[in-house]
């Protein structure tokens, strides 16, 4: 389990995204990363926001 101790979140903070995010590029759930419903959003959105600025990509080719 993953505990968040920011309360702002960037969506510039890549590293911090991809604690998020499993191989295959998809978001982690709630029950995984065991965060709230409230910073689950905010992940969510950084997520998204990074991968449509091309930060993360939406798939992991390995």
């Amino acid at each position: 389990m993953i505990k968040l101790n920011k309360e702002i979140l960037d969506y510039k903070d890549i590293e911090l995204l991809r604690k998020f995010v499993n191989d295959q590029g998809k978001i982690l759930s709630r029950r995984s990363t065991g965060l709230t419903v409230k910073q689950q959003k905010q992940i969510t959105k950084s997520i998204k926001r990074a991968r449509f600025l091309s930060l993360l990509p939406f798939l992991n080719k390995s």
